[in-house]
């Protein structure tokens, strides 16, 4: 990792242990009900669906970005129900991120993603190209009226060896 991509990592850490409000915040069926609503407005019933199975057996601990792959690329990929909190953590980043506040990564920086030891690699080429390990953002900013923030993606994200932290 380069120095830009530590400092920028250290600053997001920085950011996230500053702001007590956004620890603090426990998801409710409220929050998850609207980020729901909003996840169809834009076709992303398959991940709704998803995120709605898996709010009926346990709670998100705070708030997060998920990033959603579509219908299609969800149904093309095996999710089990034994995995299924497992897959939607794997989607997600463990802090509430416009486009915008992603758009502050230099390419090449590393942010966390909700399971233990998984960093998402940035690829930022501005707003219309701006990538997450091997996924496009190409629906940003669905998710407005909870805590919840969600983008769309055009993959399934897969971890590879150079996204993971030794322990």
């Amino acid at each position: 990792m380069d120095r830009r991509s530590l400092f920028i990592l250290v600053v997001l850490f920085l950011l996230w242990e500053s702001a007590p409000s956004l620890q603090v915040h426990a998801l409710n069926s409220t929050d998850v009900q609207a980020a729901v609503t909003d996840m169809r407005s834009k076709s992303y019933y398959g991940f709704a669906i998803l995120l709605q199975m898996l709010n009926a057996t346990s709670q998100p601990y705070r708030t997060l970005t998920f990033l959603m792959p579509s219908d299609s690329e969800l149904s093309a990929s095996p999710i089990s129900i034994d995995h299924l909190e497992d897959f939607l953590i794997s989607h997600a980043v463990p802090m509430p991120l416009l486009l915008n506040d992603f758009l502050h990564f230099p390419t090449g920086s590393l942010i966390p993603s909700g399971v233990e030891n998984k960093m998402i690699r940035i690829n930022n080429r501005g707003r219309p190209n701006f990538a997450v390990n091997n996924a496009h953002i190409v629906t940003p900013n669905i998710c407005l009226n909870s805590y919840i923030r969600c983008h769309g993606i055009d993959a399934v994200i897969k971890y590879d060896n150079g996204s993971s932290i030794s322990s």
